[in-house]
């Protein structure tokens, strides 16, 4: 950088200097480097008499000449000339203004959120829990102590038999409480154990059942309860339902049942219950009584007639002798009475026409003979009439195939020997089923021979005359019976044929 700004300098010396000295002006040249200057030269002052040449100079001596100046550095090519400006553009004509935008619409007005919801207040404070009235801790120490019975629970119900007992809804499955009347206090009044498939070694009744005493409900169809049925049963004021089907008791009627007088429900079929009936189970004060499918033996008892049951099974034991007469008086509550598959003979009493609440009633499958009394036209609500599968013969009652609310006639399998006007019309419809009988002119009967063999050997009811007796006002004219309106709608199935299902299982 030093060399750069030396050289610069010498080439400044280089130039001309303007001096005036005395009024002369002159010229001194300066030159560095180059060639060396002529000599001096004095003036020429010879026709100027005042004129005297100058004094003498002191001669100086030659300067020495500096060394060269160093050559001038190497800079870059100087850079290219700028391109020229653009040729201004032609002038047109300015456009007319433009009209002013239109102004903007007012802003909408600002939305504010509303104001938020005050928070809810805080939930109550959960009154304390009370403990366990003494009358849950009793049963609670009843259901532990039957619990340590059951050897098999394939529901896994037993699990929930824990927590506060009819407190929480999950805690004791099967168990149910409710609030009784007298006290208003909160007591395990239902059982319901249907289907459980509980077992035991064994599963006993005794010290449970009685041991709920504030027992409403017990339901407990489809176990393996075995044993008897607690004499403490008769405590049990409030019980009303008493389920035990499908179960194992054996042995006879459980007795202790009969001092049980606050039942309206019991239910004791598919057992394996023997011996016969103790009469006083028709004055128990029931509305349902299931009897069937046990191992019952001997007659009917003939107090048959004071039960005040509406829906009566006795359907599939060995019961034997004649229907009672009494029946008959049960003409104000019987409904539906189902006596089939038994071993009951001798002819069916008028009397069972006397049931004129009756909408069902089904003997068949028995040993049965005689006629069909013409008393039975006096069942108004009669629905379901079936006596197929006996020894029956004769007439069919044409008052029987007027009754208005028949909807199954079902006679087949007997030796009936005539039909009328009426019951032909039921044939016709589908209501009457009179196959395989002696009717000579309809099809599907047994043969001559068949029915030849049978007559030989015809029984005959020790009291004939009362085939023909009617105990109400029968209109015995020749007016048709009315067909069947179209899309007419059937009533309720029957109750009681539902229980000839055994319980869990499909039908």
């Amino acid at each position: 950088m030093a060399k750069f700004i030396l050289s610069i300098l010498l080439l400044l010396i280089s130039y001309s200097v303007v001096y005036q000295i005395n009024g002369v002006e002159g010229n001194i040249e300066i030159v560095i480097g180059g060639e060396a200057p002529s000599p001096y030269s004095p003036p020429d002052y010879g026709d100027c008499p005042d004129c005297s040449p100058p004094p003498e100079l002191p001669v100086c001596p030659e300067p020495v000449s500096p060394p060269p100046p160093p050559p001038p550095p190497k800079c870059p090519p100087p850079p290219p000339p700028p391109s020229p400006p653009p040729p201004p553009p032609k002038h047109h004509p300015p456009p007319p203004p433009s009209p002013p935008p239109p102004s903007p619409p007012p802003p909408p007005p600002k939305k504010y959120p509303p104001p938020p919801h005050p928070p809810p207040p805080p939930p109550p404070a959960q009154p304390p829990i009370p403990p366990l009235t003494p009358e849950l801790l009793v049963a609670v120490k009843v259901i532990e102590k039957f619990r340590r019975t059951i050897t098999n629970d394939p529901l896994g119900v037993t699990k929930t038999w824990k927590g506060r007992i009819c407190a929480d809804k999950s805690a004791y499955r099967g168990f149910i409480c409710d609030t009784t009347i007298s006290d208003s206090k909160v007591r395990v009044a239902l059982v319901n154990f249907n289907g459980f498939n509980f077992s035991g070694n064994p599963l006993a009744l005794t010290n449970f059942l009685d041991g709920l005493t504030d027992l409403i409900v017990f339901h407990v169809n489809t176990n393996n309860f075995a044993g008897q049925v607690p004499a403490g049963i008769s405590n049990l004021p409030t019980l009303y339902e008493l389920d035990l089907s499908n179960n194992k008791l054996a042995g006879e009627f459980p007795k202790p049942v009969l001092a049980a007088t606050n039942l309206t429900f019991l239910d004791l079929r598919f057992n394996q219950l023997t011996g016969k009936l103790p009469p006083s189970v028709f004055t128990l004060d029931l509305d349902v009584l299931f009897l069937n499918n046990n191992q019952f033996t001997g007659n009917i008892p003939e107090t048959l007639g004071k039960t005040p049951v509406l829906y009566l099974t006795l359907a599939n034991n060995k019961f034997t002798g004649t229907i009672p007469h009494s029946i008959g008086d049960a003409a104000n509550t019987l409904i539906e009475s189902l006596l089939l598959n038994n071993q009951l003979s001798g002819c069916l009493p008028y009397e069972i026409g006397k049931l004129k609440k009756s909408t069902l009633f089904d003997a068949s499958a028995n040993r049965l003979t005689g006629p069909i009394p013409h008393s039975f036209g006096c069942m108004e609500k009669l629905r379901y009439l079936n006596v197929s599968y006996n020894h029956l013969s004769g007439e069919v009652p044409e008052s029987l195939c007027r009754l208005r609310d028949l909807d199954e006639l079902t006679l087949n399998h007997n030796y009936f020997t005539q039909v009328g006007p009426a019951c032909r019309k039921l044939i016709k419809s589908g209501k009457l089923d009179i196959r395989v009988n002696c009717v000579l002119d309809l099809p599907s009967q047994r043969s001559a021979a068949e029915c030849e063999a049978f007559f030989l050997k015809q029984q005959y009811c020790p009291n004939r005359e009362s085939m023909n007796l009617v105990p109400c006002k029968i209109d015995y004219s020749d007016e048709p019976v009315s067909e069947p309106a179209l899309g007419r709608k059937l009533g309720a199935a029957p109750r009681t044929y539902a229980a000839l299902q055994r319980p869990g299982v499909p039908g």
